[in-house]
């Protein structure tokens, strides 16, 4: 007869082993000395000797009846409970637990489940990491601004603006950080605005742990409902108050440490101790760390930096990453439609693929505490409505059609980009007046260019069958032209998060025709261009649509020429609001109605521009702001 084969490993691995043991060394010794014991009472005994005395705590708020219909039914499950007829709602948890969380809330219906967790393993600080608060700078419309805003050449530590890692959107394991701060010279106007506000020397309490900017660690949004989401954070940043960062100890651990705290079971500890929905500094530090094998956290390590490439390899589609290299269809060969399929096709599978790593990397993680069976089950439970991983954070909630529809908005995006930073000067005119090619003619030309092998007939036919599809959150579209003139836009003001640097510059705003209108490049759309756009662009259109009206005045067709002369005098409105701009017009209250100056709050009146004199530091808002109150614009309200 074969013997049957005991599995040891699993066995030691059993986190109630210890219990189980001594329950039943009582009950033998017991009843060498004739005392018959029963395992209830062996139970007790065991938490006399090793737990010491017990709380009680009764979880009756769920029974309180908050509609009228229903009973208040409190007292009934207490009295149920202390009888042990009422599964789920008596806590029993050791007192000498509350002493294992230092400083934590109470919060007994996880403190039984992970006090031993903190004390048989060290704290994240200072076992494996340092966790550190970073930089205030105590007025961000100020000093921090969208990395697009400003030139890409100041982007860097030691260049003016440093990479700016404050939060932001909801995603675990990589962020494509967007933010710059200012740090010209090691952020001396940060220091000094500091000192202005709080005391010479006081900068150094907002300009927290500075030996740390420009590390590569790992960073997370403190302020968030939606759970803790900690990511990684590449060399060459700086770290905020409201995004803190951990730096581990071993440069060769941050994988690891990433995977442990973005797990699920990493986030019913922390939960257990936050207050005030701040996932705190403080509480980060004290996580414990499981002393697992090397195996183990080569394990959680892999997965974690397999869903990060995953995430940081589909960004790479994404027009305002950092790592954005063309957009998702482009990678994708065969017809529009087939593109759309296939790009489909690989988000599908690489969702499902970081969806697998993440349970593998949770799975890890429980068994490194040795949490398993029923207790991880409770834990799961407790965090089920923690959002799962996702590819495209951006796009959460969407559905298949609305994703179809931004991919073909995404690749005409990329095109118009493509053709405004191509231009001599950075205006591009939607009529043909200017002598210069029109902007949907060149749109075309750089479509055909993206994806060879089609005609530009059948491609555009392709794109306006897409375009003409009713999608909630999409313009319908009859034609690329209407797309341009009616759609653009609005939808980059709204991808670069109310922040654009293509601005539409039009005769009419809405969706109403217009006589004349250009795309002009922020970066570029200086004081020589403004005169440029006057005295070249809108001139010309004006002096065409003089001579149209004169010959349709001289051809007798006078329905033509009223229509024509209303063209004119639309040109000339547009042409009188630029010159307001450009020469710095106001009357009445400032940053009213009547005035077209650029507004810096935190600069003298004389430190101000005079006229049109953008200065690109002061960011997109500011300098849009004279545009936006002149209505000039294509989209009104860009500048809040």
């Amino acid at each position: 007869m074969a013997s049957k084969r005991v599995n040891v490993k699993a066995i030691l691995a059993d986190a109630d082993l210890r219990r189980k043991l001594m329950v039943s060394t009582i009950q033998a010794t017991q009843a060498r000395e004739g005392i018959e014991t029963s395992l209830a009472q062996a139970d007790r005994a065991y938490y006399v000797v090793t737990e010491a005395e017990r709380a009680a705590f009764f979880e009756l708020e769920r029974f309180k009846g908050g509609k009228k219909e229903e009973q208040d039914k409190r007292h009934e499950i207490f009295v149920q409970a202390l009888r042990g007829e009422d599964d789920g709602v008596r806590h029993d948890v050791a007192r000498r637990d509350f002493s294992a969380i230092d400083g934590a809330p109470l919060n007994y219906q996880r403190l039984g489940l992970v006090a031993h967790l903190f004390r048989e393993n060290p704290p994240l600080e200072p076992a494996i990491a340092d966790v550190r608060q970073g930089l205030s700078t105590a007025d961000d419309s100020r000093f921090v601004r969208f990395r697009w805003e400003v030139l890409s050449t100041d982007v860097g530590i030691g260049n003016g603006w440093a990479p700016f890692a404050k939060g932001g959107e909801f995603s675990r394991f990589y962020q494509s950080f967007d933010l710059v701060v200012l740090w010209k010279d090691d952020g001396d106007a940060i220091k000094r605005f500091n000192e202005q506000l709080y005391g010479e020397g006081s900068w150094s309490r907002q300009v927290r742990s500075r030996d740390r900017y420009g590390l590569e660690g790992l960073t997370w949004p403190r302020r968030t409902q939606r759970g803790f989401n900690i990511r990684k954070m590449p060399p060459g940043h700086i770290f905020a108050d409201k995004g803190p960062a951990v730096f581990p100890k071993q440069p060769a651990e941050l994988d690891f440490v990433l995977g442990l705290l973005s797990s699920e079971c990493a986030e019913f500890i922390l939960r257990g101790l936050m207050s005030f929905g701040s996932w705190e500094v403080g509480v980060i530090k004290r996580l414990p760390v499981p002393s697992c094998g090397a195996n183990q956290r080569r394990a959680i390590a892999a997965a974690a930096r397999a869903i990060h490439d995953a995430k940081a390899a589909w960004d790479a589609g994404n027009e305002l990453s950092t790592g954005f290299e063309t957009p998702w269809v482009l990678g994708v060969k065969g017809t529009l439609a087939e593109r759309l399929e296939g790009v489909a096709r690989r988000e599908s599978i690489d969702e499902e693929r970081i969806r697998t790593l993440a349970t593998t990397l949770n799975e890890e993680v429980y068994s490194a505490f040795g949490m398993r069976g029923d207790v991880a089950k409770t834990m799961r439970i407790a965090v089920r409505e923690r959002p799962p991983e996702f590819l495209w954070p951006q796009m959460e909630g969407k559905t298949t059609e609305q994703k179809r529809m931004e991919h073909v908005w995404r690749l005409l995006s990329f095109a118009v980009k493509r053709v405004i930073e191509a231009d001599d000067d950075g205006i591009v005119p939607f009529n043909r007046s200017t002598g210069e090619t029109p902007l949907a003619e060149r749109v075309r030309q750089e479509l055909v260019a993206l994806l060879p092998g089609r005609e530009e007939s059948q491609l555009e036919v392709e794109i306006v069958n897409e375009l003409k599809r009713s999608v909630k959150g999409y313009r319908k579209c009859a034609s690329l032209d209407e797309w341009l003139a009616n759609a653009f836009s609005e939808y980059h003001a709204g991808l670069y998060k109310s922040c654009p640097i293509y601005w539409h510059i039009a005769s009419a705003q809405g969706t109403a025709p217009f006589a004349f209108g250009a795309l002009v490049h922020y970066h570029r759309f200086d004081r020589n261009r403004m005169a440029k756009l006057r005295a070249s662009y809108v001139r010309d259109t004006i002096d065409e649509l003089r001579r149209e009206v004169g010959l349709a005045d001289k051809a007798g067709r006078g329905d033509d020429r009223v229509e024509l002369q209303a063209k004119l005098e639309e040109v000339q409105a547009l042409d009188r609001n630029l010159q307001r701009i450009q020469e710095g017009q106001h009357e009445g209250p400032e940053g009213g109605e009547l005035d077209f100056r650029i507004l810096t709050p935190w600069k003298e009146p004389s430190a101000r521009p005079r006229g049109w004199a953008p200065d690109l530091d002061d960011g997109v808002k500011v300098n849009i702001a004279p545009l936006d109150r002149a209505g000039v614009l294509r989209v009104t309200g860009i500048a809040g």
